[in-house]
């Protein structure tokens, strides 16, 4: 495919179009109305969308609050197919590929979050620390039940 646009040239956005005819080549073999199925559709269409119109802002500003949508967008996809799934419309392991396919669309979102957001320190998507997390929750549970 030629690119006559700029955002056509970036890495992510051929990979969030790639991501598109997935999820249409999935879509179409799901025949049950469902709302997970409508939101996967929209959500994966406003991935390409928001990182074209991010690309042709001039303000650092302005890029970074279109490439957080795109974020939030895919966050939402790999949402959807949870729901798809857990509603046995689909079976996890048919969303393996839209999952790994989402994780590399999202770390090169965040690569460019941390280049053009203020707020990109604050945009995580490393895996939590449950343990941490669960040590902590027992000893705030300590503190309750000892008050």
């Amino acid at each position: 495919m030629n690119a006559y646009f700029d955002h056509e040239k970036l890495d992510v956005y051929q990979e969030a179009i790639s991501l598109c005819g997935r999820v249409g080549e999935f879509l179409t073999g799901i025949t049950a109305k469902a709302a997970a199925k409508d939101q996967l559709d929209r959500a994966s269409t406003s991935i390409p969308l928001n990182i074209a119109e991010a690309n042709g802002k001039f303000s650092d500003a302005d890029r970074g609050r279109f490439l957080e949508i795109a974020r939030g967008s895919a966050l939402e996809c790999a949402a959807c197919l949870d729901v798809l799934v857990a509603r046995k419309l689909a079976t996890a392991t048919t969303m393996i590929p839209a999952k790994a396919q989402l994780v590399r669309i999202v770390k090169m979102l965040m690569g460019l979050l941390k280049r053009f957001s203020g707020r990109a320190e604050f945009l995580r998507e490393d895996p939590p620390s449950y343990g941490d997390h669960d040590q902590e929750h027992d000893q705030d549970q300590d503190a309750h039940i000892s008050r």
